[in-house]
């Protein structure tokens, strides 16, 4: 039977000791092309990016104010993004379905759920011209490399997964700055020249990310653990409550603080998530597995009343919870905010969104917490970046409130 800590710390650990070992394979293996490749012209780059949602909208605007990129092809299926980024300047073309247009691209994104990625993959072959690069940005790798490799004449493809998002869809979700200190994982194929990897490898760097290059059965490995099953896990409990609940909704009502937190990204994309799961069925399923031991054993020392093991079960989870760094963006999507402990007096809330505002502070979300367990505050605020939660919080601890970062 599995120790308590065992599923806590292996999925953690293979994601930290294989990102730093590939980083710096990476770096090695790279160093001496990326001196060149560092003086690449990349405004002269045509791209295209299929998919015109959070991501490719926002991968859109990174590589026109960034790269300085101003060919920018997309198609999508809905008109009216399209619309939106040739009024926003972060396309120049935009198109329903694939064109000459984007045949003639140096670069294409395919930036749709994984199942679409393989089908735009298989229509694209053959026909974009030798040089072409093709990637994606899906969540899962393994099925759309391993699909690329068994091609007669592949394409030079390769996996790449952003470890940025939000749980917004759509392009008027997208900002520019998404990729900003996030880890990017690129995953070659056979068909991986050194040149494309430099190509892309810069494009990554410009935009903000960090590049890190890792196996693509590895990464659904890392991601199904660090990412897949804790989603998985957070509609459980959801659905749980939701089942558990009274007619009069008393679950739902008092349903906030620590359950909200951990609950938070069950709000993600339901489609987007199916394709994920039956994307990375196998090693999703044998994580499933390593939890459901974890639980069981559990449940037997609950049971038996064995203290001592549910107390290192709680302990070993909190130490190395506390480990973990809160810099850097992981692949469950970060939430910048911070709690503000008031009394509930009459303006304290206009007070505090002024102090914000005069500094052109951005509030996406303010709220009173009416749970107040493992809380420290009252006033629960939520801004769009790290930056701003550090300034929010400078800001008002000089007004004279004590404020608590939730992280």
């Amino acid at each position: 039977m599995l120790g308590t800590n065992f599923f806590i710390h292996s999925a953690y650990v293979y994601a930290i000791i294989y990102v730093t070992y590939y980083a710096a394979l990476q770096a090695g293996k790279y160093q001496e092309k990326e001196k060149k490749s560092s003086n690449m012209n990349m405004n002269n780059w045509k791209i295209a990016i299929i998919g015109l949602g959070l991501i490719g909208g926002s991968l859109a605007r990174a590589l026109r104010e960034r790269c300085g990129i101003s060919d920018i092809i997309a198609v999508n299926r809905s008109s009216a993004s399209l619309e939106q980024a040739l009024r926003d300047g972060s396309i120049s073309r935009g198109f329903n379905e694939i064109t000459d247009e984007v045949l003639e691209a140096d670069i294409v994104f395919i930036c749709t759920p994984v199942k679409n990625a393989v089908k735009y993959v298989k229509a694209l072959a053959g026909k974009i011209k030798p040089s072409c690069v093709l990637t994606d940005v899906g969540s899962t790798k393994e099925e759309i490399t391993n699909f690329v490799d068994s091609m007669e004449s592949p394409p030079c493809f390769i996996g790449g997964h952003p470890m940025a998002g939000t749980e917004k869809t759509g392009y008027v979700c997208g900002f520019s700055h998404l990729f900003e200190n996030a880890y990017y994982i690129l995953t070659p194929c056979k068909s991986t020249t050194q040149a494309a990897m430099e190509k892309v490898l810069e494009i990554v760097k410009a935009i903000g990310a960090i590049p890190v290059v890792l196996d693509a059965a590895e990464h659904d490995r890392i991601t199904g653990g660090i990412s897949h099953v804790p989603h998985i896990i957070a509609a459980a409990l959801v659905n749980l409550v939701k089942d558990m609940d009274s007619p009069d909704g008393k679950m739902r009502m008092l349903a906030a603080g620590g359950f909200k937190d951990i609950t938070r990204i069950a709000s993600s994309s339901p489609e987007m998530w199916e394709n994920i799961v039956l994307s990375n069925r196998l090693q999703i399923k044998e994580i499933l597995e390593r939890y459901m031991d974890l639980l069981e054993n559990f449940k037997r020392n609950m049971e038996d009343g064995n203290s001592d093991e549910i107390f290192k079960f709680f302990k070993s989870a909190r130490n190395y919870r506390d480990s973990f760094s809160s810099h850097g963006k992981s692949l469950i999507n970060p939430v910048y905010e911070i709690t503000v402990d008031v009394v509930d007096k009459p303006g304290v809330i206009g007070r505090i969104a002024t102090i914000l505002g005069d500094s052109m502070i951005n509030i996406k979300n303010i709220n009173v917490s009416n749970n107040r367990e493992m809380e420290n505050g009252c006033l629960k605020i939520t801004l769009q970046d790290e930056k701003s939660a550090n300034i929010a919080i400078d800001l008002l601890t000089k007004s004279g409130y004590k404020i608590y970062r939730n992280n």
